[in-house]
């Protein structure tokens, strides 16, 4: 739906309405499961559904304008930066939902989870009032990039062909992160493994700390790999690629908190760049009139190939561990020669 809605912001240029309205189901859906019973799990998933449809509305419209933006300060910069702020809501979010937990000691499981939902109300309102002041602000985003000086058509340039079938093979690789939470689960936290000397450091309690602290990383990697682009271009994914596939090795391999810990951190890396550098260099490869469709295209290619890619080791986890990490580190190094024939030919334009 994300390449749909592309297409229809890119012929309304309705850029405003379509992130609000994509926001507004968004930052409600999650809220709203404090209302569903505890036997309404249907109710649950029909919400689930809700938020990602305001995700495939948001998504294109805002990147488009954020791109527009990014052409006052440096594309690189603007997303590194724009990354920065979305990570430290997302560090923010978990320690949150941490202290709710502490202090709700009273009620079943359901309950606590119930109030955890209820409270992300709060910057959920936030987050659309900030969205309105901006709009009044700043009514017209496409006003920030000039216009060219003719009118130049959108098509799959072979640069831009190359580049999304590296992100989409990175994307195949890459571990959602609710895999590595059930590792985590059934390896490191007392109830789940049974071990009395399991490690304090990891329990139900602290699992929201540890994502807390991934979009911590993700957070400072996105803002260095954001000025690296602006120097180096795509060329920048390599050393990300390069820094971030070892991941799932420390993560899986090693029955290690430390290696556990680094696995983490790396993973963190992998998602600075993918919220960085991967949108900012779509911006420079397609042009301003057809800018949303381009960021269509990639968040469509990146989802298909993401959920592609997990389905097969969520797959593989269940039959052997080593095959999984094997089949996500070539992915995502095989996706680093794609980006480097991507540079060139952009180098020969």
């Amino acid at each position: 739906m994300r390449y749909v809605f592309g297409k229809l912001t890119d012929r309304t240029r309705q850029y405003w309405p379509m992130t609000i309205l994509g926001y507004v189901l968004d930052v409600l859906a999650v809220p709203a499961l404090a209302l569903v019973g505890e036997h309404g799990w249907l109710w649950a998933c029909a919400l689930l559904v809700v938020q990602r449809m305001g995700k495939a509305i948001k998504k294109p419209a805002k990147d488009t304008i954020m791109s527009f933006a990014a052409t006052q300060e440096g594309t690189g910069k603007s997303f590194g930066l724009q990354e920065l702020l979305d990570q430290i809501g997302a560090f923010l979010g978990p320690v949150l939902l941490y202290l709710v937990m502490l202090f709700q000691t009273e009620g079943s499981t359901f309950q606590i989870y119930s109030a955890c939902f209820a409270v992300l109300a709060v910057p959920g309102a936030i987050t659309i009032v900030l969205l309105l002041v901006t709009k009044h602000k700043f009514p017209n985003p496409e006003q920030f990039e000039p216009e060219p000086k003719e009118y130049v058509p959108f098509r799959m340039k072979k640069e831009f062909v190359l580049y999304i079938a590296g992100i989409s093979l990175f994307a195949f690789g890459f571990i959602d992160y609710s895999i590595i939470l059930m590792h985590v689960s059934r390896l490191y936290t007392p109830l789940a493994s049974g071990l009395a000397e399991t490690s304090a450091l990891v329990n139900s309690g602290t699992l929201p700390l540890l994502y807390a602290g991934a979009m911590l990383v993700d957070a400072a990697a996105a803002l260095v790999f954001g000025h690296m682009y602006d120097k180096k271009g795509v060329r920048a994914l390599v050393w990300s690629t390069l820094l971030s596939a070892p991941f799932a090795l420390f993560v899986f391999a090693f029955d290690s908190i430390p290696a556990l810990l680094l696995g983490i951190a790396l993973w963190g890396v992998g998602m600075g760049a993918q919220e960085s550098i991967l949108k900012a260099a779509v911006s420079s490869m397609v042009p301003k009139s057809s800018r949303a469709t381009g960021y269509g295209i990639f968040e469509c290619s990146f989802g298909v190939f993401w959920f592609l890619g997990s389905w097969l080791l969520g797959a593989l986890y269940d039959v052997s561990i080593p095959a999984m990490v094997a089949v996500s580190m070539a992915a995502q190094l095989t996706a680093i020669p794609l980006y480097l024939c991507s540079a060139r030919e952009r180098d020969c334009l």
